[in-house]
């Protein structure tokens, strides 16, 4: 026989068929849907494809001759590649709703209490994703067109096409966007009791040789955005430290509290 739910448990008998949990995995992915197409949708107005295809090829504009511009090699290029960036941008510009969502989806099955902190570690959480991006796009971006451009020998003519170059991009806001997660990771970490802070500290010198292989791995072979994308990820695991630690001395506060109810 199955044991007793415990009367304590919040959770017991709300338990929900199979089907049940489709049908809301369904309707969290068309409120995402639907966002993005209303963030597309103003997107295309204003500022439009061509303004977003402008304002992301700034940085290696700043870097090219006077006169020269991104080319299309492609056939359909100059229709697909604007519309692709329509896209990524609508996508971003919706992601705390889209992570709202996923909390929506799994927030029936948390308690009282892992449901208070969820929510802000949602929005701490896109916080950080866009300012992978915005540093990617103010900073990291223009110092490595700035280095890569200055090996650009006189007699050759850089001028890069716009498809591989959104793609590059496009792989770099992704990897700086999720590396910036690190201070979530490690504080859910810590949070479910998989690791204390007494190992993360420990694992610390080890994490800085791993900051440094996953910035060798997924960024181009230049030193510039290596070093962009390890370093900040190393600060950040200092921060997640920091909000673990803050987590740690809270939670036995909240366990003595719920005893006591």
């Amino acid at each position: 026989m199955s044991p007793t739910p415990s009367p304590e448990d919040e959770l017991s008998g709300t338990e929900q068929p199979f089907v049940q949990h489709l049908i809301e995995l369904r309707d969290r992915l068309l409120y995402s849907v639907y966002g993005i197409a209303l963030a597309v949708i103003a997107l295309a107005i204003w500022p439009g494809p061509n303004g977003l295809i402008d304002l992301i090829a700034q940085p290696i504009r700043a870097h090219m001759p006077p006169d020269a511009k991104l080319i299309a090699v492609g056939v359909f290029s100059p229709f697909f590649v604007p519309l692709k960036v329509l896209m990524m941008v609508g996508v971003l510009a919706v992601l705390p709703w889209i992570m709202y969502q996923l909390w929506a989806f799994v927030a029936p099955g948390l308690y009282s209490h892992e449901k208070r902190f969820a929510m802000p570690l949602i929005i701490f959480g896109s916080l950080l994703a866009y300012l992978g991006i915005a540093f990617v796009q103010f900073f990291v971006l223009d110092k490595m067109f700035a280095f890569i451009q200055g090996f650009t020998p006189a007699s050759v003519a850089a001028t890069p096409d716009i498809a591989s170059y959104v793609e590059a991009i496009l792989s770099l806001y992704l990897a700086f966007g999720l590396a910036f997660q690190v201070p979530i990771v490690v504080m859910l970490l810590v949070r479910f009791g998989i690791v204390d802070i007494v190992k993360l500290k420990n694992f610390r010198g080890y994490f800085i040789v791993v900051a440094f292989i996953i910035a060798a791995v997924v960024t181009p072979p230049d030193v510039i955005s290596q070093l962009a994308l390890a370093v900040p990820m190393c600060l950040l695991y200092e921060v997640g430290i920091l909000g673990a630690s803050w987590f740690a001395k809270k939670k036995p506060a909240e366990d003595d509290a719920q005893q006591d109810a």
